[in-house]
């Protein structure tokens, strides 16, 4: 569990809005964003981008938003808008929390340890929705599949909650899947028979190609003895 370290982001208010102000305000290094929640009226601000940028490295990371001539809030990044691209926050919205409430968050999960040898391990879900005190998010759920024999199967219902967080997510979905290792040859057979199926054909081995004239001519030269 992760306590709070307090992250605390100063902004300033926008008064301009539109493609053409969000592209002047990333020019000067600021990112848009808007701040609502708990019937407060959204606020819409430019936030630093190299402090949000390293904020947001932690998605479920506990915001203290200095806003310009109001009280300090307390936010978690709902909806982040990246580039494609570039490394570049388009558009952050902001939810408030307050403390003692619970809320609802995705956390990524952490697989560690070494399955038994001769095995698959497969992440089916990369995240699992939680409820948690905002002053307490994980930064991952840890699930361990050390020794962990083909066939095991590690359901979101096996893994372990941090203190005071709760599962949202459905108990049944599959996490962590182990299977067993396919050899090179079962590997190299299900590819040929794959092909098969789509029809595939090889072009024939240039020696062999070269081989079968020659053998040809030999035998048309010893009809003729």
């Amino acid at each position: 569990m992760v306590k709070h370290d307090e992250i605390r982001l100063a902004s300033d208010k926008r008064t301009e809005f539109g493609k053409g102000a969000a592209r002047k305000l990333r020019r000067a290094d600021k990112v848009p964003a808007v701040l609502y929640g708990h019937g407060e009226a959204p606020i819409h601000l430019a936030l630093p981008f190299h402090d949000t940028f390293q904020a947001l490295k932690n998605p479920n990371a506990l915001l203290t938003i200095a806003v310009e001539g109001e009280k300090d809030q307390l936010a978690l990044a709902k909806d982040v808008q990246r580039d494609p691209i570039k490394p570049i926050i388009e558009h952050v919205d902001l939810v408030i929390v307050k403390k003692g409430e619970k809320v609802v968050v995705e956390v990524p999960v952490h697989v560690e340890g070494e399955a038994a040898p001769e095995t698959v391990v497969t992440v089916d879900a990369q995240t699992l929705e939680i409820e948690a005190d905002p002053m307490n998010l994980p930064d991952n759920l840890v699930v361990s599949v050390e020794d962990a024999e083909i066939g095991t199967m590690i359901h979101a219902s096996d893994v372990t909650m941090p203190s005071g967080a709760t599962l949202v997510s459905d108990p049944e979905t599959l996490v962590v899947n182990v299977t067993q290792q396919i050899s090179a040859e079962a590997l190299e057979a299900e590819l040929a028979e794959a092909e098969e199926e789509a029809g595939v054909e090889h072009d024939e081995p240039e020696t062999e190609a070269a081989e079968a004239p020659a053998a040809e001519g030999g035998e048309e030269s010893s009809d003729e003895e």
